[in-house]
């Protein structure tokens, strides 16, 4: 609640202090402080205020610096007052540091980066409080014995956790296989920094796992001790819970990339499962990592990171031997469970042999005989819709997004195209629209068609699909998993939602369809990925006591991804990945930057690109030419009205500053010249280079 204006204030001008502050715009032309006068004695940084702002209404504004008296250079006379502050809605200090620092690390405006602390919504009108996920059961539970593995990576952590300056703010990486134990490991820490007063976060890569995590906390510490943010909460919901955690009501805070930011003021751990997903990169801005900053949050706090993976990403396991995180490493399941077996299935051989279905003759029979047992079965394709593409056999035309050019999906269930990055959709035309002909046809297979066979091939079962389209509703996810937690669905059809720390009883087989799909990706990071899909959807089998099987269908099980995935074999994938990315300067060796710039003019577009990277090497001398790629049209070359220019810079670890400097003075003079045609976004180590 804003309170209090300069037009009640009687407070002399000696009882004046000056205020710096950061206004919520969205004109990069105004991305700087701006000085208030503010009547307000306990304002302080990140204080929010109400300023009045170039004769407009007032606006919001963050306190980015405190002055006792008139900074100099500045004339009395023109500054005018701060009307309002709130106490409720204002962030930490600290919270405006890293602020600043995201502003610089990711090139985006200040206002950009506050408002990730901000809260969203409302406070409610009647005075009810919100509460999310209420409906989840989690019946309080005894915490099990820690295995000799368990019980010496969370002593190590533990000694972090209660150390002195020295090892404040450290950060662990958690490297611990499938089902090893790692989710009691954070219950644990949890509750020993709760023992000392202080305040934990906990974050999943995706929002449908959080009704698990968020049962597994609840019952360990009681709903009223665990709030929870994501993007799925009303804003309503938001705002209750942001209030929540600002208010210290609750301990431990769960939920996606945006809960790094909850407003704890005593962090005693930040932990991030699933370490590795491409989900912790923000693709909106601001463009963050969600890492960097969970590190870099736990480092100003000195409280404990740990990010936890049973396939780390490369660039965190080359960080932890290189001594920047300490390595945990926990190589047993709990309770012994075996390891699933990995069976491969060559669909080369397949089809020559005359099966044309999506099924291999192995997981047929392995699903065959699972439903026999009445056990599950898990399918996994990376892939939504029906088809990834619609064309016409008789002229070869695609149908391809109007705005981003990309194919769009074949979705059966409505009969329409879609595209699967800016979710445009249309119907399929009953002719081709370029020449007419009665020809359109889908090919290729996403996860609505594999529900569709699954159901033909096998009728007798309960089958289900988990992907974008079917969690898109506000709990569907939830509901899904749980039917199949509880024996209702016998069969699990779904893209990485269901790869990443599922864990069920009584999974055999699981299949993983196309393995190699995500092979054929241009990025640098493509056999990284496979790896860890593969040995991710895996993991989802034998959690109990019972063999089971991993059927991995490939086209190209030769791949070293592929092959070092089947023998579980993580160090050797890694070191072999890792010479690569040395010997081609990928990252960890560099940041790749890029640089984008648009108009609605194409040439105009093309222009800005090439006038970027002539900058660069005027600035930095042409040496880091070879570290410069393109200017080449963008991958998506058409987004909306705006055509896309890029450029790719490998930032070696000692010229990165440079590059930061010299990219944002050129970001600032490009994007506040009204004379320029264009516009340019700069993006660090963007989750895709497509």
């Amino acid at each position: 609640m804003f309170y209090g204006s300069f037009a009640s204030q009687s407070a002399g001008e000696a009882r004046m202090k000056y205020v710096d502050v950061i206004v919520d715009a969205k004109s990069e032309k105004v991305d700087r402080p701006f000085t208030y006068a503010c009547p307000f004695d306990t304002v302080r940084v990140g204080s929010l205020l109400k300023t009045p702002f170039r004769g407009g209404k007032p606006r919001s504004a963050y306190v980015t610096a405190v002055h006792e008296s008139l900074p100099d250079g500045l004339d009395g006379k023109r500054i005018v007052a701060a009307a309002e502050m709130s106490d409720d809605e204002s962030i930490s200090e600290d919270s405006v540091a890293i602020a600043a620092w995201m502003r610089r690390r990711y090139f985006c405006r200040y206002s950009e980066a506050l408002s990730c602390f901000a809260p969203s919504g409302s406070a409610s009108k009647r005075g009810a409080k919100r509460r999310p996920e209420a409906h989840i059961d989690a019946s309080a539970q005894t915490p099990p014995e820690l295995t000799d593995e368990q019980q010496c990576a969370f002593s190590r952590i533990r000694e972090a956790l209660g150390a002195e300056s020295e090892e404040n703010g450290k950060t662990f990486l958690l490297h611990g296989v499938t089902g090893s134990g790692k989710t009691e490991i954070y219950l644990r820490t949890v509750a020993e920094a709760e023992r000392r007063g202080k305040q934990s976060i906990v974050l999943v890569p995706e929002i449908s796992l959080t009704p698990q995590t968020i049962g597994r906390f609840t019952a360990r510490f009681g709903a009223d001790k665990v709030a929870v943010l994501h993007s799925k909460l009303s804003a309503g919901e938001r705002y209750d819970e942001w209030m929540r955690v600002r208010k210290g009501e609750a301990v431990v805070c769960v939920g996606a990339r945006s809960a790094v930011f909850a407003p704890f003021e005593n962090m005693g751990v930040i932990i991030v499962d699933e370490e590795h997903e491409t989900t912790y990169k923000s693709d909106m801005a601001p463009k963050y990592d969600t890492i960097e900053v969970a590190v870099k949050r736990a480092r100003s706090a000195g409280a404990v990171c740990i990010l936890g993976s049973a396939t780390p990403s490369v660039v965190s396991m080359y960080r932890a031997r290189s001594g920047l995180y300490e390595l945990l490493t926990l190589t047993e399941r709990v309770g012994g469970a075996p390891v699933p077996t990995l069976r491969i299935a060559d669909m080369r051989y397949e089809l020559a042999e005359g099966n044309k279905t999506i099924f291999s003759e192995l997981l047929h029979a392995k699903m065959t005989e699972s439903l026999r047992a009445g056990k599950k079965t898990l399918l996994f394709l990376n892939r939504r819709g029906y088809s990834p593409f619609i064309s016409c056999r008789s002229c070869g035309y695609v149908m391809k997004c109007e705005d981003c050019g990309l194919s769009l999906s074949y979705h059966k269930r409505d009969n329409s195209a879609v595209c699967h990055f800016c979710g445009r959709r249309k119907p399929v035309p009953a002719v081709c629209p370029s020449c007419g002909a009665q020809a359109l046809k889908h090919f290729g297979t996403g996860t609505e068609k594999v529900e569709e066979l699954t159901k033909k091939a096998f009728p007798e079962a309960n089958v289900s699909r988990l992907d974008l389209d079917t969690s898109a509703k506000k709990g569907s996810a939830g509901r899904i998993l749980k039917d199949f937690k509880d024996g209702k669905t016998d069969i699990l059809i779904g893209t990485q939602m269901v790869a990443k720390g599922l864990d069920f009883a009584g999974v055999d087989p699981v299949g993983i369809l196309a393995a190699d799909a995500g092979l054929n990706i241009p990025d640098f990071r493509s056999a990284e990925r496979t790896f860890q899909l593969i040995t991710q959807a895996a993991g989802r089998a034998g959690r109990g006591a019972e063999d089971s099987v991993v059927v991995v269908q490939t086209y190209s099980p030769e791949a070293y991804a592929i092959a070092y995935a089947l023998k579980g074999d993580y160090e050797g994938f890694y070191e072999t990945e890792i010479m690569l990315r040395k010997s081609l300067m990928y990252p960890p060796f560099s940041d790749i930057i890029r640089v984008t710039c648009y108009a609605e003019d194409p040439a105009a577009a093309s222009d800005g690109a090439a006038r970027a990277a002539d900058e660069i090497l005027h600035i930095l001398g042409p040496a880091e030419r070879k570290n410069i790629l393109g200017p080449q049209e963008a991958a998506i070359a058409k987004l909306g009205a705006d055509y896309r220019y890029c450029l790719y810079i490998k930032a070696a670890p000692g010229m990165r500053r440079r590059y930061e400097t010299v990219l944002s003075d050129m970001k600032r003079k490009n994007n506040t010249d009204d004379a320029l045609k264009y516009r340019i976004i700069i993006e660090v180590n963007p989750f895709s280079l497509t």
